[in-house]
């Protein structure tokens, strides 16, 4: 009866072409090297425990923390600040302080740190415009968080375009 059964399933891989194993078809090919003997041994190696170390790692929350913080860095133009090394504030012919240079490709100190600001303050309100999305089956803290997402968004913009209109000299939203 197994006798039977060995045989139908033979016939059955030999009629599947690419059903063999790579060790079949190496013996089928070299039949001198392995021989009818040649089988796997079956050795259990013992399981070996690795030693781990208990090093702390910090929370998500604090390397989160930490990306905004290297983010802001970037934002207020660190590189450019510690290179060109340029003044925290002017000061016009009259002896009055200027926060914004005159020129769109130069600034201030901090005119470089409030621009930061209002960019990251505009990234958080993207932050809370996903926040809102979680609280679908509470309306109330979603359309809060939607609405001061939506409010820090549109101040950030609206106080960046007018520092820039400022920076060109221009009238100020063309009232």
């Amino acid at each position: 009866m197994q006798e039977e059964r060995k045989n139908k399933a033979k016939a059955a891989k030999n009629e599947v072409s690419g059903s063999e194993t790579v060790f079949e078809k190496i013996r089928v090919r070299t039949p001198w090297i392995f021989g009818n003997t040649f089988r796997r041994p079956k050795i259990l190696f013992p399981h070996i425990k690795k030693p781990r170390m208990g090093i702390p790692l910090p929370g998500k929350s604090i390397a989160v923390i930490g990306v905004y913080i290297i983010l802001f860095l970037l934002q207020t133009g660190i590189v450019y600040l510690v290179f060109r090394e340029v003044p925290a504030l002017g000061s016009n012919s009259d002896g009055s302080p200027m926060f914004l240079y005159p020129d769109l490709n130069e600034s201030f100190i901090i005119e470089g740190i409030v621009a930061s600001i209002f960019i990251f303050l505009c990234s958080i309100g993207f932050i809370l415009l996903y926040q809102a999305s979680k609280f679908v089956y509470n309306k109330s803290v979603a359309a809060r968080y939607l609405a001061v997402g939506i409010l820090l968004i549109l101040a950030s913009f609206i106080t960046l375009q007018a520092m820039i209109t400022i920076k060109l000299e221009l009238k100020l939203f063309n009232v």
